[in-house]
């Protein structure tokens, strides 16, 4: 027996609250221009019904943290296994309850503060709307990465670390790359993009 919260619990119900994590899921491509309009309260219910708990959403982007219990992973599948299975839950639910296919990236939350750190351009940006960050699915292939360079205008910086790409654009985001989705359109890249202050703010849901 321990003692969790003033109450005391059996040994054996301890693996579901050690498994239980916080995430945070970003939907591609929703709210923007008048194109797959998605009310918030609407996705928060559809992340209820799917048993996750503590459901908080932010903004119209498709930013939604929740709490769940770690999905199951079999010894031999992919470190992102976890984060695989709850995407490919999500995206169903999503595309049964709205009848759209949307994209979404998953993440822990404790892995956003990760990302925060590791700013490669940190000092280097005077607004957040000159700083970015990519979700990617899964590492950038190296070949891809320097197409990406190659292409970019002086001026623009782009550094890949781990499944994000931060994306330095003191010009802006319509002329860059990113405005034109060349990820998307020239590199075949399943992303989906924040800008700095929408990343801090997703360390805190």
């Amino acid at each position: 027996m321990v003692m969790v919260n003033g109450e005391w619990l059996s040994i054996n119900h301890l693996p579901l609250i050690a498994n239980s994590m916080r995430y945070i899921a970003l939907l591609r491509g929703i709210n923007v221009g008048g194109n797959t309009m998605i009310k918030m309260t609407e996705l928060k219910a559809v992340f209820e019904e799917l048993g996750f708990e503590n459901v908080v959403t932010y903004i119209n982007s498709g930013n939604i943290a929740f709490d769940c219990e770690r999905p199951r992973v079999s010894k031999g599948e992919s470190p992102n296994a976890a984060e695989e299975k709850l995407t490919a839950k999500i995206e169903q639910a999503i595309e049964k309850h709205f009848a759209k296919q949307i994209p979404v990236m998953i993440r822990e939350q404790s892995a956003i503060a990760d990302i925060l750190a590791s700013n490669p351009y940190e000092g280097q940006f005077e607004s957040h709307k000159e700083m970015h960050v990519l979700f990617l699915r899964e590492e950038m292939p190296a070949e891809k990465l320097e197409q990406l360079l190659a292409a970019a205008p002086e001026g623009e910086g782009y550094t890949v670390i781990g499944r994000e790409l931060y994306c330095h654009l003191p010009k802006g985001v319509i002329d860059s790359l990113l405005g034109k989705s060349y990820l998307e359109k020239k590199l075949k890249l399943a992303v989906t993009g924040r800008n700095w202050r929408t990343v801090e703010k997703l360390s805190t849901l």
